[in-house]
């Protein structure tokens, strides 16, 4: 139906015995809820006219493009801990993939299409609701530049699914780097052995990480470059009060790309113990916890991939901990290079990392709103630290260490007007709040998209501050209450 989708489906036709290949279910009423026209053009997609309907059945899976060739990957798991060795595709389906005019190749993806192989129990659909947040919260990080999946499409599928209660149905179109994640590796380590580890690690250095093919020992390079892409990607959520919610290893994806986005919430106060999900109760998963958590699954596809990395190099069980114990040093590079930005801070100097530092302690315990502090901040220069500092539930705190920094840019070479660009340039105004999200999703499942659209349009374009937005930029009213999100499934 579709023309112009320049599949081109290496991992079904590379990788045989590492999926299942399956077949769509049909929806009864397929109904266009959000087409991103932006992305199709980005992905070099034609549609060739095709109406609003056309567009629902292809995004609802009622009708395959040309060229599609849905398949279900296999992958297993960490789950809060505990190794689940066999998840999978339980309720998705790669169409294939694509390659963009630029060359870059992207698989697209149905959530929500029904059952596969992998479902279990489950029914395979997705419920409105969580579809449509995917949908805003990866567009927004896209916007906020964080290396992450984005949305294509959603629709509304014509049907109910039951959840708690019966719930409107929807399917999500993802498009990603890759869906190979630290649990697709897991899989063929246990069930298959390293063969088959291997065969799935040539393909993803080729895929994503070329330069580790010229490496002595390419297996132990990969790892080290994955290792470094997930430093950067959490030391981005946690510049920006991020939290992905559930940290599984299935939810670890080797591009670097931040992928499923179930629980995940921004933090309105700053608090490293700031947990969302209802299902995690021990708080595994916390605010303050992702960077341990990332080395932690990292522990994982090194065990997974050490046969492999051995089979180059008698010392591959001390060089990969070497690099885990690396780590830690890795990912606050990246953190402070984050804050450095955040901060206005452009000369590097020695005593940035224990300002920064100071920051997050002085914030902790003030109820300090932590998207609207660095943005306040900015604008302390020119109007004084009161505009910040009332952030604060003593305001002494936050002006004690408003002064070091101060002192710290006076030294600085970046001009007063070039400092305020920068620091608005790194700080966003509008994130996905959660207030705001709820509002949204609650008006668009009852058929009103107006309040959804609007939070979209505030938060990918999250720098601009823009009349008439203001509603987007402010913390949630006391009347909200404790947030609780849930994983979606």
């Amino acid at each position: 139906m579709a023309a112009g989708w320049s599949f081109d489906n290496s991992f079904a036709r590379q990788l045989e015995g590492f999926y299942a290949p399956w077949q769509l279910e049909p929806v009864a009423a397929p109904q266009l809820l959000h087409f991103n026209r932006g992305l199709a053009e980005r992905l070099g997609l034609g549609f060739n006219g095709l109406s609003e309907a056309d567009l629902a059945r292809i995004f609802a899976g009622n009708a395959l493009p040309e060229g599609a060739d849905p398949i279900a990957l296999a992958y297993a798991g960490h789950q809060f801990g505990q190794f689940n060795p066999q998840l999978g595709d339980g309720r998705a389906l790669l169409l294939g993939e694509v390659v963009s005019p630029d060359g870059q190749r992207f698989d697209i993806q149905l959530k929500g299409s029904g059952r596969t192989p992998f479902s279990r129990n489950g029914d395979g659909r997705s419920a409105l609701g969580p579809a449509l947040r995917e949908y805003l919260v990866s567009e927004a990080m896209a916007a906020l530049g964080v290396p992450t999946t984005r949305s294509l499409a959603v629709v509304a599928t014509g049907e109910k699914v039951q959840r708690e209660r019966a719930e409107p149905g929807g399917i999500s179109t993802r498009v990603a780097a890759s869906h190979i994640r630290v649990g697709t590796v897991q899989f063929f380590a246990a069930h298959l052995g390293p063969d088959y580890v291997r065969q799935l690690a040539d393909y993803t250095i080729a895929r994503h990480y070329p330069a580790a093919a010229e490496a002595e020992n390419p297996y132990l390079a990969l790892f080290e470059m994955v290792m470094d892409a997930q430093a950067a990607l959490v030391a981005q959520w946690m510049n920006l009060g991020f939290i992905h919610g559930v940290m599984n290893t299935d939810n670890m994806a080797l591009s670097g790309e931040t992928i499923d986005y179930g629980p995940c919430a921004f933090i309105d106060s700053y608090d490293p113990r700031t947990v969302f999900s209802s299902i995690d109760t021990q708080g595994r998963y916390a605010f303050g916890n992702q960077p341990f958590i990332a080395r932690w699954n990292l522990i994982q596809l090194g065990n997974a991939m050490l046969p492999v990395i051995a089979e180059q190099d008698d010392a591959a069980t001390e060089k990969v901990t070497a690099l885990l114990e690396q780590f830690p040093e890795r990912y606050i590079a990246a953190w402070l290079k984050g804050m450095r930005r955040k901060l206005g801070l452009v000369d590097v100097q020695e005593g940035d990392l224990d300002l920064a530092s100071r920051l997050m302690k002085a914030m902790e315990g003030q109820s300090v709103d932590f998207t609207r502090f660095f943005r306040a901040l900015a604008r302390v220069p020119a109007e004084g630290p009161g505009i910040a500092s009332a952030l604060f539930d003593d305001p002494a705190v936050g002006e004690a260490w408003i002064a070091e920094w101060l002192t710290r840019i006076e030294g600085d070479s970046l001009s007063a007007a070039d400092r305020r660009a920068a620091m608005d340039a790194a700080n966003p105004v509008y994130i996905p709040r959660n207030h705001k999200v709820e509002e949204a999703l609650a008006a668009a499942i009852e058929g009103d998209m107006a309040p959804y659209e609007r939070l979209l349009d505030a938060v990918t374009r999250p720098f601009e501050e823009r009349d008439g937005f203001e509603e987007y930029a402010r913390p949630a009213p006391d009347s909200f209450g404790p947030y609780v999100t849930f994983c979606g499934t």
